[in-house]
């Protein structure tokens, strides 16, 4: 228990950096390359929380180990690739930064309480948000040399993060409900700050 309450502290202090340490839309002056797309999400704290925060609700809430750990996560990736090629292509959503504070609060909550949603509306529902988190980095990349590289290592950064979050969420499937809750409370709080800064 004392283990397993240790790992669930070390997540919310790296999902609970300084708000500035989060994605604002622009890396400028970044050398381009598989290197510094792998770590890009991994400095971000909404890219972290979100893409962490996609495996441990698919280990929490999953009834079965097998596929249910992982539709949302292959969706999320999946989609965040697609998403990222939309910013690469130069396609413009509406409101990007509060859709990507919003899939925070809502991936907290779904940490927090497990709710098991259907296949399909899991992977639809992580989908649409990882759209978002794509195209954000889309918008970085377009123009630059060496963006197919550091979108490559975006996307093996995004797959081991949510590997990370699977492995923790099983580690918790049967520890006290205060911990995954505690730790889905920590991803909302981050998503709430992140949203209040892009709506002023």
């Amino acid at each position: 228990m004392r283990h397993n309450a240790s790992k669930t502290l070390a997540l919310i202090a790296m999902l609970l950096p300084l708000a500035a340490s989060a994605h604002t839309g622009a890396d400028g002056g970044m050398h381009h390359g598989f290197a510094t797309g792998f770590l890009h999400p991994l400095t971000g704290a909404d890219h972290l929380a979100a893409m962490v925060a996609v495996g441990l609700w698919s280990a929490l809430a999953a009834r079965r180990a097998w596929p249910d750990l992982l539709w949302a996560p292959l969706a999320f990736a999946g989609m965040l690739l697609v998403g990222a090629l939309m910013g690469l292509a130069g396609v413009q959503l509406p409101a990007v930064e509060p859709m990507i504070a919003a899939s925070l609060l809502v991936l907290g909550l779904l940490v927090a309480t497990r709710i098991h949603l259907p296949a399909a509306a899991a992977a639809a529902l992580v989908g649409v948000f990882a759209v978002f988190h794509g195209v954000a980095h889309g918008h970085e990349l377009a123009g630059e040399q060496g963006a197919a590289l550091t979108l490559a290592g975006m996307v093996g950064a995004t797959v081991l993060l949510h590997l990370a979050g699977i492995a923790l969420g099983w580690s918790l499937r049967h520890a006290n409900a205060w911990l995954p809750r505690a730790a889905g409370a920590g991803v909302v709080a981050l998503g709430a700050a992140l949203l209040s800064q892009a709506i002023v």
